[in-house]
């Protein structure tokens, strides 16, 4: 692993569960890890339930712009995360992969896209801590 650990959060539509990961590890880790997000099929833009949920966190995800999964974004991170995205995500020997079975926010009001956040940061602080 590279003195600053690159992390890539990968989910289906890059508009829910990648964003809110790729945000909440940012915005923790300030700059002590390097932060990617992408999906196997983006979305035209982010959820705006998960944009409403973020933001009262005071973290903005309003200018992010749902983004594909390239073969270079894997090769690159040291941690990549899964997140119901099934086999699009290519592998690559000596990385580390996990994946993690979250809701999909799709679809869903505010009440439920914030216990998914509140999970998803959880799990991020958890990987905070084994990285840095």
């Amino acid at each position: 692993m590279s003195d600053v650990p690159e992390v890539l959060f990968v989910c289906v539509h890059n508009a829910g569960r990648s964003q809110m990961a790729a945000a909440l590890l940012a915005h923790h880790a300030q700059g002590r890890v390097q932060v990617r997000s992408a999906g196997s099929a983006p979305a035209d833009r982010v959820n705006p339930a998960v944009v409403e949920v973020m933001d009262e966190l005071g973290i903005d995800v309003s200018q992010e712009v749902p983004t594909k999964l390239l073969t270079e974004d894997v090769a690159a991170s040291d941690v990549v995360i899964t997140m119901g995205c099934g086999d699009a995500c290519p592998i690559f020997p000596g990385k580390r992969y996990e994946d993690w079975v979250l809701d999909d926010p799709a679809g869903q009001g505010p009440d439920v896209v914030r216990r998914i956040r509140d999970e998803i940061d959880q799990r991020v602080r958890a990987l905070l801590a084994d990285l840095v």
